[in-house]
């Protein structure tokens, strides 16, 4: 299979490094007859750190921010948004150089995306939001609860990652995409070369294989209260969730049994309840 099909297939939901999950295919197939991602009554445009983030907002209420994993979209929390919606204003936005948001900068971090969602409710007039972020989504949300703590009112994660490597990704995933990550960076030199400029794809791998970077003590820094979640079949190792559980103050811990990266859409039903009752129960 050509690289270019490998990236369109498996980032749609939380792409290659984050998302190595049996159900792709299904999945994406749901993802892409949802109208969310796409709905012009409600997208709009908002000038964040020098690019065009396209955000749309569904519902009343407190506001709610999501937060799609790495190469994904909007159209990720299609079983999320009609549910949270009839209690929050839900606001979920295309991350940076994903979906429509556009961006030709070189550059792409994971810092650069939690300040742009930081930004983005500052546009929108939110001090502060409840937090839900899958993968990628969820290393936003961590960074977020570090560098702008007062926009994250609660955070509830899944699928999350503090490093790239094998003590905390599963080995074969690694394995298996290593070749690929490789080719696409040599063609990236070469293209580099002759325009000056990296390609979008590139620089979503490249995010997934280098990042992030985050020692387990930094989270010692979140006070806000905080949902850990994982599958125990998921690609990021069941320990290395446990070991972000344990480095956030008074966290709580929710490992979903038979479950791979998609936790939030193999059990959408009992995820959307959970979660829910977490932002809406204060902890005794």
């Amino acid at each position: 299979m050509k690289l270019t099909h490998i990236l369109l297939l498996s980032l749609i939901v939380a792409a290659l490094l984050v998302t190595g999950i049996t159900t792709r295919s299904k999945i994406s197939n749901k993802i892409r007859k949802a109208i969310y991602g796409n709905n012009s009554l409600t997208g709009k445009y908002y000038a964040v750190n020098g690019f065009q983030l396209y955000c749309e907002i569904y519902g009343k209420g407190e506001p709610l921010l999501m937060i799609h994993g790495n190469g994904a979209s909007i159209a990720a929390f299609s079983k999320q948004i009609p549910y949270f919606s009839k209690y929050y204003k839900v606001i979920v936005a295309d991350s940076r150089a994903q979906g429509k948001s556009a961006d030709t900068s070189d550059s792409l971090s994971y810092d650069q995306m939690a300040d742009d969602y930081a930004a983005l409710l500052t546009a929108l007039n939110v001090d502060s939001a409840y937090v839900l972020g899958w993968s990628d989504g969820g290393i936003n949300g961590l960074l977020m609860a570090m560098r702008h703590p007062e926009k994250v009112k609660k955070l509830a994660i899944t699928g999350a990652n503090l490093q790239p490597d094998s003590s905390a990704v599963d080995p074969a995933v690694i394995k298996e995409f290593m070749p690929h990550y490789l080719e696409l960076k040599n063609e990236a030199r070469e293209k580099k070369l002759k325009n000056n400029t990296d390609s979008t794809q590139f620089k979503l791998f490249r995010l997934l294989m280098e990042q992030p970077n985050i020692l387990p003590t930094d989270l010692h820094k979140i006070s806000c209260p905080t949902l850990v979640i994982g599958g125990d079949h998921d690609i990021i190792r069941p320990e290395h969730t446990l070991q972000i559980f344990q480095h956030i103050p008074d966290a709580n811990l929710w490992i979903l049994p038979n479950c791979g990266h998609a936790t939030l859409v193999d059990y959408a039903d009992e995820f959307n309840s959970n979660v829910l009752h977490f932002f809406k129960t204060d902890k005794e």
